[in-house]
């Protein structure tokens, strides 16, 4: 596994305890996983399970959720940082997904290199409206960069997007490695997105489980396995949820058992 250089503690948020527990943050140690995907049908799955739900674009790098969605927002996260707009305003409903989105800006990196104290507010902001919302699911950069860490840091709960590629399951583990580190006891649970089967999924988190175990002491558990389908891509492409294009897929019924199992551990 790649070895992961020491850094320094990010500040937590001035904001802690009950809230932020509703934050479902997903992450990935490396981009190409599907994570941003993944992050649009979880919210809609949250909001077809009758929960008021909001999608942010935390890929504060390469933000694309409003792609994916056919999206044109006139307010995102720059008009936000920028002080133009709070970040209650900055939100664009999504009704054909009966979810809210707050989206990144597209085509720019500019976002990814505010400063920390800057982000830090953003973050708290972020759980200041959470408080309006049943579920927030923030779709994270992918790797370990403060920004990713610092809005890591607000989530109750951590889901890690990996595949069966070699550089995916490393990229996991050190995202795992960094998080433990920055927050020992953080509910984190793993995702295997575009597995052949479900059971090759359940091996390729044994891989990644043992690595975990051995080198961490910990056993994030499995949030859930999803099936390659063809249909994800034919969702992307043309700008629609697959729960809305393509709802009996397998890949969107993998997705709605992983929220079933969310909201099942969340009510004991």
């Amino acid at each position: 596994m790649t070895m992961v250089p020491d850094s320094p503690k990010l500040a937590p948020p001035a904001i802690q305890g009950a809230k932020g527990r509703n934050v479902i943050a997903v992450a990935s140690g490396k981009g190409g996983v599907g994570k941003t995907w993944f992050s649009i049908t979880l919210a809609h799955a949250l909001a077809n399970a009758s929960q008021k739900t909001l999608l942010f674009d935390g890929d504060l790098g390469l933000a694309n959720v409003d792609i994916q969605l056919g999206l044109m927002p006139k307010t995102d996260l720059g008009s936000v940082v920028a002080g133009r707009l709070t970040l209650n305003q900055a939100l664009v409903p999504y009704p054909e997904g009966r979810f809210d989105v707050i989206a990144g800006r597209s085509g720019s990196g500019t976002l990814a290199n505010i400063p920390l104290s800057r982000l830090q507010l953003l973050g708290d902001d972020l759980i200041l409206l959470a408080c309006s919302y049943d579920r927030v699911v923030v779709d994270l950069g992918a790797g370990v960069e403060k920004t990713v860490r610092l809005l890591t840091q607000n989530a109750g709960t951590i889901l890690v997007v990996t595949t069966d590629e070699p550089t995916s399951l490393t990229d996991a583990y050190a995202f795992i490695k960094v998080t433990h580190l920055d927050r020992p006891g953080t509910d984190m649970r793993v995702v295997v997105n575009m597995a052949n089967s479900t059971r090759e999924g359940e091996r390729i988190y044994n891989t990644l489980l043992k690595a975990c175990e051995g080198f961490l002491k910990i056993s994030p558990p499995l949030a859930g396995v999803i099936r390659r389908d063809l249909k994800v891509r034919d969702a992307i492409r043309n700008q629609t949820p697959i729960l809305t294009r393509s709802p009996n897929s397998e890949a969107a019924q993998d997705v709605e058992a992983i929220v079933s199992t969310l909201l099942s551990s969340a009510d004991r």
